[in-house]
């Protein structure tokens, strides 16, 4: 199979991209095409956008809030990935995570420099060596409990469905109650920050004046000051920081019309399960459209199969999507934006 193609067999959608997110682009030209066929005219004006550098988004999402702003006048909601698709607790419940908020981004450069030397030699001022303290500082780091609108939402929200005490004094014993559920929850309670590539050197006797990592941070929606706080001092005096790439955290009102209207829409089509709000702990094109004052949502709706690792798919081999799925989100997406 050419890698940029699609293939279905066994009633599964295979292909790059399957699951991050050409499914939901399939689904919207279905529900398009289908209102053309129609005749279908919906309640309000809808803006449809495919946009390409999603990760950085400078040549896509970004492009388009900053050079052609006025094809989205008017608009006041977004919908785009990463929610209502089916989370099994293993336990029989079916869970429909609509996302209302998600994590800043905050990918980081380190730098230290140091005397460069013979590896032979003493040498107090190695560069190698103080970056090593500062990213195992950054790696060790417990970063505290700071529960946001929408996560204190979706944690109501799960303790009522679970039948057991929303105490949102204890975060962390909540979550171990909540027990597979808390996967929705647990990593948006709090920052973050992961080193995830380190660079160094060119021969093994020779030590280098500078040494590089980078580090994949986010932070919760009002959590920015505190999360650069805590960079300078885990850094120390010794390694600078910057950001490779920094877009804002977000957060959207569950108690909206919208919110609730995507709510309505899972339920019709899956009465079994149960739609629950939470954030995502990484982030969108929703962040660059917010610059028009536009509310962002994820909604790409799935009816997924038990067993299905969903969130295992994106940004890794095998992308694959069941054809059910999409036929569900399809008629999902259908109710939500005519009513929308």
């Amino acid at each position: 199979m050419h890698p940029f193609s699609g293939e279905v067999r066994d009633g599964v959608v295979w292909g790059r991209g399957a699951v991050d997110m050409k499914n939901m682009d399939a689904m919207i030209l279905a529900v398009v095409r289908a209102w053309a066929r129609q005749g279908v005219r919906p309640r309000r004006d809808i803006v449809i956008a495919f946009t390409a550098d999603r990760a950085s988004a400078e040549d896509g999402s970004g492009f388009l809030a900053d050079q052609h702003a006025t094809l989205f006048e008017g608009c006041t909601e977004g919908v785009s990935e990463s929610g209502a698709f089916t989370f099994h607790d293993g336990d029989g419940r079916q869970i429909y995570p609509i996302a209302a908020g998600e994590r800043g981004t905050a990918w980081l450069k380190l730098t230290a420099r140091g005397r460069t030397g013979h590896g032979s030699k003493v040498n107090p001022d190695n560069a190698v060596t103080r970056l090593a303290a500062a990213i195992a500082r950054i790696g060790e780091h417990e970063w505290p409990l700071r529960p946001t609108a929408t996560v204190r939402a979706a944690l109501t929200e799960l303790a009522a469905l679970y039948g057991i005490d929303s105490d949102l004094t204890d975060v962390d014993a909540l979550l171990d109650k909540l027990g597979p559920a808390a996967k929705l929850v647990e990593s948006t309670v709090r920052n973050s920050a992961n080193p995830t590539m380190l660079n160094a050197g060119y021969k093994v006797n020779v030590i280098p004046g500078e040494a590089v990592a980078q580090v994949d941070g986010r932070y919760l929606p009002g959590g920015e000051d505190e999360f650069r706080e805590t960079l300078d001092r885990l850094t120390g005096p010794d390694v600078e920081w910057e950001f490779h790439h920094h877009e804002v955290a977000l957060e959207s009102p569950v108690d909206s019309a919208t919110f609730a209207r995507m709510r309505a829409a899972v339920e019709e089509f899956a009465p079994e399960g149960h739609v629950v709000p939470y954030c995502m702990s990484g982030g969108t094109d929703a962040k660059q459209f917010s610059r028009l004052g536009i509310t962002g949502y994820g909604f790409t709706p799935l009816k997924l199969p038990e067993g299905y690792d969903y969130g295992a798919m994106f940004h890794g081999v095998d992308e694959r999507v069941p054809v059910e799925a999409l036929h569900f989100g399809v008629r999902v997406l259908d109710r939500f934006l005519r009513t929308a």
